[in-house]
């Protein structure tokens, strides 16, 4: 099918591929990071981090940072997110697991602790974090079990809770998170370099905040376990009742004088996908870059705009491109398929579209893994619901199921890219051309 502008099938998923690797390439570590490293202090620097991008972030870094100027770090990202040729320098990287933790990372945490004790006020102290960093740094309070820990991060990602609703309950868990990694560097100073995949770009939320103070209560994160029905640990309730295990928070004089700089968010890598629309002639709209909710129903909101678009002209007249990003939840109730949040935002809206002529689809996440499977996301086409019908295959039950992934997989839309060594969250474009 092709639109006024003269764009088959695969030429508009090209397009679609084009703005997701502007994305993706705005966020890079190696182009972004050198500008913000401090001087080197009088002391030592370490460097600590975590999260997908940590590994990229600490390749840049040791790029860039003097030869002759002491440096040591450890840092810990997700199975396969090591970029090629950034193992083996004066930052060791670990791998471990996400979303669910493991005891590679429990390990890793440890030996984070145990690296940044003893500093002086000559030391500095470089923190890279970036989405993901949460479920790599698990290690928990006395008391707690790193079983405790995975069953309570199986839960809520299944409760529907928002990203900052879950990393108030881990900050307060957590021997690492919610700044308690910043106040162990005491009285070193912490120049935190910080790679934004929440929605408001709050540096407390990112990774959980290890080096940020957290202005979230125990009485907070109790809250949110009990609003989901998350079972705690015996150990785990008694210490957030009796706010034993309450949070560094702003003020605390262990973080006086750290400095904390986000250096991508969504927002940048949505104009990045606006200015590369443009350039090919597209109107280009970005509706928001923190959306969050239900990712079938945020589908939905999205295949009705792009529907008044295509039909009557409003708000804008086609041909355009939609942008958002942001982070969606899915609920599971009950059993559940395979798929992310991408692929269950794609089947609601293309269920909503009901076969728009003009109107495809692309959701994925920035880091290159749609929940915890292998694609980076999927497309939909004007055509998905007739060519699934064709195949004896039900998107209602696909969607009703949690079954997204399957659903895309047999027919051959999933976007695999391989993991991209960043992350600011879920990327989603609607291109919406006039009918010739």
């Amino acid at each position: 099918m092709a639109g006024a502008l003269g764009l088959s099938d695969a030429q508009a998923r090209a397009l679609l591929r084009r703005l997701f690797d502007a994305a993706v390439r705005r966020a890079q570590p190696q182009a972004l990071l050198p500008s913000w490293l401090p001087a080197p202090p009088r002391g030592r620097t370490v460097v600590v981090g975590a999260g997908k991008a940590s590994a990229a972030m600490a390749a840049a870094l040791q790029a860039h940072w003097p030869a002759d100027r002491p440096l040591q770090g450890l840092v810990v990202t997700r199975y396969g997110h090591t970029p090629p040729g950034a193992a083996g320098g004066r930052i060791e990287i670990v791998e471990a697991a996400h979303p669910v933790p493991d005891e590679a990372g429990w390990q890793a945490a440890q030996r984070m602790l145990a690296l940044v004790q003893g500093l002086t006020a000559d030391d500095l102290v470089i923190a890279l974090m970036s989405g993901g960093g949460s479920a790599l740094l698990p290690l928990a309070q006395p008391g707690v079990t790193l079983a405790d820990v995975q069953a309570i991060a199986r839960a809520l990602l299944r409760s529907g809770a928002t990203i900052d609703e879950m990393n108030g309950v881990r900050k307060h868990l957590s021997a690492i998170q919610g700044g308690r990694l910043a106040a162990a560097c005491a009285p070193a100073k912490v120049v935190t370099l910080a790679i934004s995949d929440v929605p408001g770009d709050d540096p407390a939320v990112i990774a959980s905040g290890p080096t940020v103070p957290d202005p979230t209560t125990c009485a907070d994160a109790l809250a949110v376990a009990r609003r989901y029905g998350v079972t705690l640990p015996p150990a785990a309730e008694q210490g957030l009742i009796s706010g034993a295990w309450e949070t560094p928070k702003p003020g605390d004089a262990r973080l006086r004088g750290h400095e904390v700089h986000v250096i991508a968010t969504p927002r940048a890598s949505l104009q990045a996908a606006a200015e590369a629309a443009r350039a090919a002639g597209l109107a280009a709209h970005v509706l928001a870059d923190d959306l969050e909710g239900e990712s079938r129903v945020v589908g939905q909101l999205h295949a009705a705009l792009a529907r008044s678009v295509a039909r009557h002209g409003t708000p804008w007249a086609a041909p355009c491109v939609l942008l958002s990003g942001g982070e969606t939840t899915v609920t599971v109730g009950g059993a559940a398929g395979r798929g992310g949040r991408a692929t269950e935002f794609l089947l609601g809206a293309a269920l909503a579209l009901r076969g728009e002529p003009g109107v495809w689809a692309l959701a994925a996440d920035t880091d290159g893994i749609d929940g915890s499977e292998d694609n980076a996301g999927a497309f939909v086409a004007p055509d998905t619901l007739a060519r699934a019908q064709a195949l004896g295959v039900s998107a209602r039950a696909h969607l009703d199921g949690h079954d997204a992934y399957t659903f895309f997989a047999q027919l051959g839309d999933l976007l695999v890219t391989g993991p991209t060594y960043t992350n600011v969250n879920d990327f989603r474009a609607l291109l919406v051309l006039p009918l010739s």
